[in-house]
């Protein structure tokens, strides 16, 4: 990914604006276009779309009260960078916490991992309670909760909050080891039988990743062995310095929602799998593994291995779809975390589209168009 300086992509723009237009063709002024001179220097000289559509559409995630508080965008097209703007307070240099962006990273883990032969895609997952004899727990697969059906019980969201399975696990009496907490969670479904998405389920798949990597009980061992295998594997060869996950007391990945990282270092991940996972000629990550992460689950055609797609499925009254089937490809992607993180990924158009900030459900709603507006100024290959 090639991100040039800011002072550059902003003498690029005031170059272009200097050039003189043919006659009866030229924009219009910022001011009659209600474009600012912030808006337009957020664009590249060539984004691969007309540069004031571009710049009105991104303008749009910062101005709109509508849609929250956006403090980062990143518009990539094939490769480059298209556009890329911060709100007040936030730069190049923030690290933004993922939230839910982080399962997407835990699943690339579980790819490598099952790659170098230390993990098995449909064999009983390594859990250690879940073997013993009798424990119905013992046929759930590595495949199950990557796609979110393990049959757990684990309640993601509920009134009141504190109830939430994901909460006590991240802040309550599951905090410590959040992984135990998870895992001691009995079945309410048969293994693969149902979708429900659960942060619970991405902790137990990063405590699976860690035991493929060391045997040792040692929260710091532990801690030490992803946080290497991360860097040597992962974010070292794609130049994601700014990564810092968390773990927990026990040492485990906080693999649901918890690593931080610049919006630059997001859009090179989610730039990583519209490539499926090859970075200057380095296959990090088969070819085949992020095939199958974005592969419709047969429990939930919209959600593949910890990834959501843009695919449309039956729903409840008034339930509503977590992308846009109807305005964009349905091979789009996303990692989507809570309070409004997108890192969208349409390969049909080349395009990602990272949005980092803070909005609350009905401000979702209205981002979601928003965003959508920017992908349509890309035309489908």
């Amino acid at each position: 990914m090639r991100l040039p300086p800011a002072p550059t992509r902003r003498a690029l723009i005031a170059l272009a604006l200097l050039l003189p237009a043919a006659a009866g063709c030229a924009d219009p002024a910022p001011e009659a276009s209600g474009l600012g001179e912030e808006a337009l220097a957020a664009v590249s000289a060539d984004p691969g779309a007309p540069v004031r559509q571009v710049a009105r559409a991104v303008d749009a995630l910062f101005t709109d009260p509508a849609v929250g508080e956006t403090r980062a965008v990143i518009l990539m097209h094939n490769g480059t960078v298209a556009a890329e703007r911060y709100g007040p307070g936030y730069g190049p240099d923030t690290r933004f916490v993922s939230w839910s962006m982080a399962k997407t990273v835990t699943a690339v883990v579980i790819g490598m991992l099952v790659a170098d032969g230390r993990l098995d895609l449909d064999q009983p997952t390594p859990v250690p309670r879940w073997n013993r004899p009798g424990d119905p727990r013992r046929e759930i697969t590595l495949r199950h909760l990557l796609q979110m059906r393990s049959g757990l019980r684990h309640t993601e969201s509920g009134e009141p909050s504190y109830e939430s399975l994901e909460v006590r696990m991240l802040f309550l009496d599951g905090r410590d080891d959040m992984a135990e907490f998870a895992s001691a969670q009995p079945l309410e479904a048969e293994p693969g039988e149902r979708f429900e998405y659960s942060s619970n389920t991405s902790v137990i798949l990063a405590d699976i990743a860690t035991r493929a990597l060391t045997d040792s009980r040692d929260p710091e061992i532990r801690r030490r062995a992803m946080a290497d295998y991360l860097q040597t594997r992962l974010f070292g060869p794609l130049g994601m310095e700014s990564m810092v996950p968390e773990f927990d007391r026990a040492g485990t990945l906080i693999g649901g929602s918890l690593i931080h990282g610049t919006a630059r270092d997001w859009a090179r991940f989610a730039e990583f799998l519209r490539t499926k996972g090859s970075h200057r000629g380095a296959q990090l990550v088969p070819r085949a593994w992020v095939e199958a992460m974005v592969t419709p689950s047969p429990r939930a055609p919209h959600y593949g291995f910890q990834t959501w797609l843009n695919r449309d499925f039956p729903r409840a009254a008034g339930e509503e779809h977590p992308l846009f089937p109807d305005s964009a490809p349905p091979t789009l992607f996303a990692m989507i975390g809570h309070m409004g993180q997108y890192a969208l990924v349409s390969p049909e158009q080349r395009v990602t589209l990272v949005r980092l900030g803070h909005s609350d459900a009905q401000q979702r709603a209205a981002l979601l168009p928003r965003m959508a507006d920017i992908l349509a100024l890309y035309p489908a290959r």
